[in-house]
């Protein structure tokens, strides 16, 4: 067995992106408004039929880009993405400066978290400070647990399996429970935590030991540095306390039903470690340390008396493909499509290997209810046939990877039918480096963990770098949880 392979019992599949029925390369929703805006021009030249000669070809070329894909997405959202972050960029919406301002909210965090605020709160179960994101916008908490760093690559096929079920468990957990949102696993590596690790070699290395023992312990201490990272790990649970059959009537008992919410998941024999609860000073310093690498490792006591505000940036540019922070300038990229064939459990191992940046990777995901997962499958069952049909009547037949995206939505319902759920999930991954000139080697380190994988396709979040840069914190912010 090489390195690559698995056995197929440890291989994940079930995955499609899910697909409207509309002429052509168009939606559903475009058909509809290509239909209105030809209507238009009819009736348009019925009065003067020289306009036709406008009309028709920029509504061409308009439904044109809509049918075309660019970077996995629609060229027509593509170049209106860039239209619009260019017109944002020319009033300076782009950048971010902290001001000291009479206004209330004036140093509110920047961008998708500006509406965030920490909460320290008491956990009655645990005796201990727990640290809450509260949305003052829509009302939502994020509550995050600390994990354990570790791995299932040595593990016994029958020990993965397990794992796989009692995950599933979990996300059967959520999906019948209506005030969880949605959640998300982030896993933080920092490279050159190994500084630390020789210095503390060092200091409990024993003058008398023999000479080729002090060489090989000398020779781990210079090249440890340059081999290991800090992995942190954590995990974010997005929960509306308001969505109870008996709202909370006021905060804190809003935070007292958020943390009940979280602690009904229960992630024993999931593979991973529950170190313990965030704490405000956890949040603190992952969300600080993330604008400025540097400060990771430093002590609590530096992060205890810091405001929420004050973890944000002093200043940040959102650029096109990039964005530029405090302590150095970072690329997100996002999920480009759906894996099409079935993927080992081990396909995110190259993206989570050390490296020469601080790299953040976020598995974001929302579990639909049952009745809303079956109404879903059955519309994407409806939409592959259709659309199979459509072309078999204009073409002789359908398409091959027409037919076989009806089999895969029809699989999909099967498993639904015994037991499995519909999740909405998507990957993020922020690579952060200490300055410009860094980023091309930051790239390239993305792009060769990208092409290992062989199984993901990846592509930059563009016009959105602020938005995914903050995605990966816990902020509070979860981008397939919608208001």
């Amino acid at each position: 067995m090489s390195t690559h392979e698995v056995p197929k019992t440890l291989m994940v599949e079930g995955f499609r992106a899910r697909r409207s029925f509309g002429f052509g390369g168009l939606s559903k929703g475009a058909t509809m408004i290509a239909a209105m805006v030809l209507v238009a021009d009819g009736l348009i030249a019925t009065q003067a039929p020289i306009t036709l000669l406008v009309t028709l070809p920029v509504t061409g070329v308009v439904f044109g880009l809509a049918a075309a894909r660019r970077h996995g997405m629609s060229a027509l959202a593509y170049y209106w993405a860039k239209f619009s972050w260019r017109r944002a960029a020319k009033i300076d919406a782009t950048s971010y400066r902290r001001l000291l301002l009479p206004h209330p909210y004036a140093l509110d965090l920047p961008g998708v978290g500006a509406s965030s605020t920490l909460i320290r709160a008491h956990d009655p179960t645990t005796g201990k400070s727990v640290g809450v994101v509260h949305d003052r916008a829509t009302g939502r908490m994020t509550i995050s647990t600390l994990l354990a760093p570790g791995g299932s690559l040595m593990a016994p096929t029958g020990a993965v399996q397990s794992t796989l079920r009692t995950w599933s468990s979990v996300l059967d957990a959520m999906s019948t429970d209506e005030q969880i949102k949605g959640a998300s696993v982030t896993i933080q590596i920092t490279p050159g935590a190994g500084e630390a690790l020789g210095d503390d070699v060092k200091a409990r290395q024993d003058p008398n030991a023999p000479k080729l023992a002090k060489q090989i312990i000398d020779e781990l201490v210079r090249t440890t540095p340059h081999a290991t990272a800090s992995v942190a790990p954590w995990m974010s649970v997005t929960v509306d306390p308001n969505a109870s059959a008996n709202p909370p009537a006021d905060l804190a008992e809003q935070v007292a039903e958020a943390l009940k919410v979280v602690d009904s998941l229960d992630l024993s024999g999931t593979g991973t470690d529950i170190e313990r609860r965030a704490t405000d000073i956890d949040l603190r310093r992952l969300v600080r340390s993330a604008y400025d690498p540097d400060v990771f490792n430093a002590r609590d006591a530096e992060f205890a008396d810091l405001s929420w505000v004050e973890c944000g940036p002093q200043a940040a540019d959102d650029g096109w493909e990039e964005y530029a922070h405090d302590g150095g300038v970072s690329i997100s990229w996002v999920l480009r499509e759906m894996p099409r064939r079935p993927i080992p459990y081990s396909v995110l191992l190259p993206l989570l290997a050390p490296g020469r940046f601080q790299r953040r990777i976020t598995l974001a995901y929302r579990v639909l209810d049952p009745y809303e997962g079956e109404a879903v499958l059955e519309r994407e069952i409806s939409h592959a046939q259709n659309q199979a049909q459509m072309t078999a009547e204009i073409k002789g037949r359908a398409k091959w990877s027409q037919k076989a995206d009806a089999q895969r939505a029809e699989k999909a319902a099967a498993q639904v039918a015994g037991g499995s759920q519909v999740v909405d999930w998507t990957l993020m991954v922020t690579v952060t480096a200490r300055s410009t000139a860094e980023l091309p080697a930051a790239r390239q380190e993305l792009k060769r963990a990208e092409k290992a994988m062989r199984s993901i396709r990846l592509r930059p979040a563009y016009g959105a770098q602020a938005a995914v840069f903050a995605a990966g914190l816990p902020l509070g912010y979860h981008p397939l949880v919608k208001d």
